[in-house]
């Protein structure tokens, strides 16, 4: 009967927290947000890093004449970057390699764990396509002298090896590595690793000020009752609930 009453006064807490919380009305929360000043060109500087970082570089190039902001990088080196992702978004690990080499060769010197893990993509990519003899032969010449530095490097090219031993790879544990988003992720590591060699972030802004925004709601939640953005993508306002 005891614990019945702690339920009950634990409840009581919480309703009368909810019950203290703040709440700020639409025309109050409006008026707040009118008296935060944003500069025009900060929000310019934060579409073209978004555009330059993720690699659009037509709509870079449009942006920049439109609103005279001027990308703080070559708008040449986007094309080359997006022609290395792509090759390795279409399986063509090899040209990829080939590209990055051509930009920049200190890129894959420096960075065992990107070059290896492109060298897994290769090796996925023969695995793909039936090529079983020239997957063994590659994983044992070029992948398996760097898994015996690296015990990191070993477990990865266990499991991909491992693709072998299964007829039917889209139920086996390791499929998910002959999925596109594998291909993906390789990728991604690629262009943000172009991206630090040429003195970039290698992520956007964007996406990072809105996990912040995130955050901040969270936070607010717990104080005050407000209106609140729910849908990122329209960026409306959604009245408090009381």
């Amino acid at each position: 009967m005891s614990l019945f009453w702690i339920v009950v006064h634990q409840l009581a807490e919480i309703e009368a927290m909810a019950a203290s919380k703040k709440v700020i009305t639409r025309e109050d929360w409006e008026k707040k947000l009118k008296d935060v000043k944003i500069k025009k060109e900060d929000m310019n500087k934060l579409v073209m890093n978004f555009l330059v970082t993720e690699g659009y570089v037509d709509a870079a190039e449009k942006f920049r004449k439109e609103s005279g902001t001027e990308p703080d990088i070559d708008l040449a080196t986007i094309t080359d970057r997006m022609a290395v992702k792509k090759a390795v978004q279409c399986g063509n690990v090899e040209d990829a390699i080939e590209k990055v080499n051509d930009l920049n060769p200190e890129i894959l010197d420096t960075n065992p764990q990107l070059f290896f893990h492109l060298q897994q993509q290769r090796l996925i990519e023969l695995i793909r396509n039936g090529k079983v003899e020239e997957a063994l032969e590659f994983a044992q010449e070029e992948l398996a002298p760097r898994g015996e530095e690296n015990q990191s490097f070993l477990e990865e090219l266990e499991r991909t090896v491992a693709l072998l031993a299964f007829e039917d790879v889209s139920n086996c544990p390791v499929g998910e590595l002959l999925d596109i988003s594998q291909r993906l992720k390789t990728a991604s590591e690629v262009n943000a690793a172009i991206l630090t060699s040429q003195s970039h972030e290698k992520d956007p802004k964007l996406p990072s000020l809105l996990k912040m925004l995130i955050w901040a709601q969270n936070q607010l939640d717990e104080k005050a009752a407000y209106p609140r953005i729910n849908d990122l993508s329209t960026a409306m306002l959604e009245d408090p609930t009381v």
